[in-house]
C-alpha cells in the first residue's frame, strides 16, 4: 500500500489512537485492579486479625490452645497465610510454610508498630513482598500482636494475567482496526477512485464528458460538481478556440491563393527588371511559407474537432510506408540524402489511410530538414505485443536534450532561425502527434545532439494483423 496515500493515513491514523485509548485503558484498568485486589486482601487480612484477637480474648491465655484453635479453626497454611502471635515480645504462635510455598513464615522481620492497628509491606529474602495486617491487643496486662500476612505473589500473579490478556488483546483490537479502517477506508474512497478513473478519460477530444457526481451530500459532492462546471468552462473555452481558429485558417485561405496567383501573374510580366522579380520571388517564398501555415493550422483544428478519420479503413502500413519512402526519396536526391526502407512483413491497421501517410510523410519531411548531405534515413516497420511499429531514424544534427518534452509542441522550434530558413513552423510532429492519438496510438523520440535522431511511432494491430514479434 502507498503510505503516502489517504487511505493509508486514515488507517493509521485511526489505529494508532485507538491503540492510545486501549493502552491507556490498560493502565487505568491495571492501576484500578492492583488497588482493588490490594483493598479486598487488606480488609480481609484485617477482619482475620479481628477474629484471631477475639479468639485470644475469650481464652486464658494457653497458647498451645490458642495455637490449635487458629491452626484448625482459620488453617493458615492451607490459605497460603501468614499468621503469627506475640506476647510481650515473645512469639507464641507462627504458622508452618504456606501450602504453595511462596515464602518462608521464619523469615518474616517482626512488626515495628506496637501501638495501633496498621497495614505493611514486608519484603522478604528472594524479593518476595508480603503484605502484613497488624493488630496490637493487651489481655490480662499483657501486650499481644496479631499479624495476618498475604504474599503479594497472587496478585502480582492475576495482575501478570492481566496484562497477557492486555497483550493479546490489543494485538487482535490493531488487527480489527486495520482490517475495519480498511473497509470503512474503502467505502468512504470508492467514489474518489471512480472519479479519478473518469477524469484520466477524459481529455481534449472528449470535454463533453463529465465526472460522476455521488450522492453524498459530503466534500466529495461538492468537489466533483465544482469540477464539472471547470471541465465544463474548459469545454466552452476549448471549443470556442477551436472555432476561431477553423474560421481564422479557412478565411486566410482565399485571400493567401489569391495573393499568389496575383504574385505569379506579376512575376511573368515583370520581364527584366532582376530587382523586381527578386523581390517578387522572396514575396512568394513567404507566402508559400504563410499557406503552409495555415494549411497545418487548419488541418490542426480539424484534427482537435475530432476529424483525423474521416474515412476509416483496413490497410497495410508496411505497404502505405514504402510507397511514401519511394516519394520522399526523390526529395532526399536533390539533398544527398538516401532513404533505407525495411518493411519485412505486412502490418494491417485500421484508420484514415490519408492521415497516416501525412505521418510518415511528415516524419520523412522533417528527417530530410535536418539531415545534411551525405547523411542517410532509415525507416522501418515491424511488430510487436499486438503493435504495429514505424521507426524514422536519421544521422542528422539531432534535438538537445533540454528541446525533447518541447518538439511536439505547436509552433516550437529548436534553431527558430535555422527552422525558418528551412521553411519549418513548428507544426508538423504537432501534427504527426494529434493524428497518432485519434488513432489510438502514440509517438515518441530519441535523439543526442550531432548524432540524430529516431521517432518511434505505436499503432494498434487490426485482428489478424500480425503476429506478435519483437
Amino acid at each position: 500500500m502507498n503510505t503516502s496515500s489517504i487511505k493509508f493515513r486514515l488507517i493509521a491514523w485511526y489505529a494508532g489512537w485507538l491503540t492510545v485509548v486501549f493502552l491507556v485503558f490498560g493502565v487505568v484498568v491495571y492501576k484500578s485492579l492492583d488497588y482493588y485486589l490490594e483493598r479486598a486482601l487488606r480488609q480481609a487480612l484485617e477482619m482475620r486479625t479481628r477474629h484471631v484477637a477475639n479468639l485470644i480474648q475469650g481464652s486464658s491465655l494457653d497458647w498451645s490452645a490458642v495455637g490449635w484453635e487458629i491452626h484448625n479453626r482459620f488453617a493458615p497454611e492451607a490459605n497460603n497465610r501468614f499468621t503469627r502471635v506475640t506476647a510481650d515480645g515473645e512469639v507464641k504462635y507462627v504458622s508452618g510454610p504456606p501450602s504453595d510455598g511462596s515464602f518462608d513464615p521464619q523469615t518474616v522481620p517482626p512488626s515495628q508498630q506496637k501501638v495501633e492497628e496498621s497495614f505493611e509491606r514486608r519484603m522478604l529474602p528472594g524479593r518476595a513482598e508480603l503484605l502484613v495486617a497488624v493488630r496490637p491487643l493487651v489481655v490480662n496486662d499483657r501486650h499481644v500482636l496479631v499479624e495476618e500476612g498475604f504474599s503479594k505473589a497472587g496478585i502480582n500473579d492475576t495482575l501478570r494475567q492481566w496484562v497477557v490478556a492486555l497483550a493479546w488483546g490489543l494485538v487482535l483490537l490493531i488487527l480489527l482496526t486495520v482490517l475495519g479502517g480498511y473497509f470503512v477506508a474503502q467505502r468512504a474512497l470508492k467514489p474518489v477512485d471512480t472519479i479519478i478513473r473518469a477524469a484520466e478519460r477524459i481529455s481534449s477530444h472528449n470535454l463533453s464528458e463529465r465526472l460522476p457526481v455521488p450522492r453524498t451530500r459530503d466534500e466529495l459532492e461538492r468537489l466533483s460538481t465544482a469540477l464539472n462546471h471547470m471541465i465544463r468552462r474548459l469545454e466552452e473555452s476549448f471549443q470556442h478556440n477551436q472555432r476561431f481558429l477553423a474560421d481564422a485558417s479557412h478565411e486566410l485561405r482565399t485571400p493567401l491563393t489569391i495573393l499568389q496567383a496575383e504574385l505569379e501573374a506579376m512575376l511573368a510580366r515583370i520581364g527584366t527588371n532582376e530587382e523586381l522579380r527578386d523581390i517578387t520571388a522572396s514575396a512568394l517564398e513567404e507566402l508559400e511559407r504563410l499557406r503552409n501555415i495555415v494549411e497545418s493550422l487548419f488541418a490542426l483544428s480539424r484534427l482537435d474537432a475530432g476529424e483525423a478519420m474521416n474515412r476509416s479503413e483496413v490497410f497495410d502500413l508496411g505497404e502505405l510506408v514504402t510507397s511514401t519512402a519511394d516519394q520522399m526519396s526523390l526529395l532526399a536526391e536533390d539533398k544527398g540524402i538516401a532513404i533505407n526502407c525495411h518493411a519485412p512483413e505486412p502490418l494491417i491497421v485500421q484508420g484514415d489511410r490519408a492521415r497516416l501517410k501525412q505521418v510518415a510523410v511528415n516524419l520523412l519531411d522533417n528527417a530530410i530538414k535536418y539531415t545534411p548531405a551525405g547523411g542517410e534515413i532509415h525507416v522501418r516497420t515491424s511488430a510487436r505485443e499486438n503493435k504495429a511499429l514505424l521507426d524514422v531514424s536519421d544521422n542528422g544534427i539531432g534535438i538537445p536534450n533540454e528541446a525533447l518534452p518541447h518538439v511536439f509542441e505547436r509552433f516550437y522550434r529548436v534553431d527558430k532561425a535555422r527552422s525558418r530558413q528551412l521553411g519549418g513552423a513548428g507544426l508538423g510532429l504537432s501534427i504527426v502527434k494529434s493524428i497518432c492519438v485519434a488513432h489510438a496510438g502514440r509517438v515518441e523520440v530519441q535523439s543526442k545532439e550531432g548524432q540524430g535522431s529516431s521517432f518511434r511511432v505505436e499503432l494498434p494491430l487490426a485482428k489478424g494483423g500480425a503476429a506478435n514479434g519483437a
